[in-house]
């Protein structure tokens, strides 16, 4: 079977691009690790039109529940390769799937410290979601390290949990919305550590101690790894291969359209090279790509029945 369209990714993009795709009666799926991606694991969201305050989790699942009453088929697949073949996508995941036109649409993927200790402490104490961890923390010490907002507000919502918390950055001031670092600042409970990097975790069975790399030791119980995302490190070397532009970290370059340099390979979302990062954005992105492969998609059949 070939399908018009292949959809990757179940994030604000993908979910977009699936609800547009959908109403354009095209023949697609949507082929995705998760639903909701990145979003999903926000505490909270203000910034997104139409709602004061959601969770990164509920606004997900309102998104996959107006897709799914348009009957779009989701399946949880990792894919692993793209191959271009005459006009034909090969999409390689549990199985090997045909389409016309693709969508990258995966979103990112959260960045490790690089420490020689960190995969031995994760789950013992090294997260890379507070969202997901930070009830495991009561009453406890934690670190959370970077400077965005992602780090912003997860410090904030351990202060619910946990007893103290250091925030440390390397840089000379956080990167977050100055709304969010008027709020961290007020809170007694969290202690800002600025032009400071952690050099090494320390523990038996769990995360004891963080060693920063001017020397100072700071007795833990857990760290949070806030240091930003990259694309799908796999996924990317399979477009590199394909001959996919992408800048020197693996993100995908497009032109206004959303398509790549690969005549019918489109990207939307935090996984392209762009100026802003937020669902709104990848919204935008998503219901862009779609609309133009839907006008590829008119021009090809034009051509085909001549």
């Amino acid at each position: 079977m070939i399908y018009d369209l292949i959809i990757i990714g179940a994030g604000p993009a993908g979910m977009t691009a699936a609800l547009f795709a959908a109403r354009y009666k095209m023949n697609f799926i949507v082929l995705s690790k998760n639903n909701g991606g990145y979003m999903a694991t926000a505490d909270s969201i203000e910034n997104y039109p139409g709602f004061e305050r959601i969770s990164g989790a509920e606004l997900a699942e309102k998104m996959a529940n107006q897709i799914k009453k348009l009957k779009v088929e989701i399946k949880n697949e990792i894919v692993r390769e793209i191959v271009k073949k005459d006009d034909i996508f090969e999409v390689h995941a549990n199985k090997i799937y045909h389409a016309k036109f693709v969508i990258i649409a995966s979103g990112t993927e959260r960045q490790k410290l690089g420490l020689e200790n960190e995969d031995k402490f994760i789950g013992k104490g090294v997260s890379y979601c507070a969202t997901c961890d930070a009830p495991f923390f009561k009453n406890k010490t934690v670190c959370v390290i970077g400077g965005s907002n992602s780090a912003v507000m997860s410090a904030l919502l351990l202060e619910k949990y946990a007893k103290k918390i250091y925030l440390i950055y390397r840089g000379s001031e956080l990167r977050a919305d100055p709304i969010r670092v008027h709020e961290l600042k007020k809170n007694k409970r969290i202690v800002i550590i600025l032009n400071s990097d952690i050099k090494n975790i320390k523990g038996k069975e769990k995360v004891e101690e963080i060693i920063l790399k001017n020397g100072k030791k700071i007795k833990t119980d857990g760290i949070f790894v806030e240091i930003g995302s990259i694309p799908d490190v796999i996924l990317t070397q399979s477009l590199k291969k394909e001959g996919v532009k992408t800048d020197d970290k693996g993100y995908i370059f497009v032109d206004e359209t959303k398509e790549t340099n690969v005549k019918g390979l489109f990207a939307a979302g935090d996984c392209t090279v762009k100026q802003l990062r937020q669902i709104i954005t990848a919204c935008a992105d998503g219901a862009i790509a779609a609309a133009n492969v839907y006008q590829n998609l008119k021009t090809h059949i034009r051509i085909k029945s001549k």
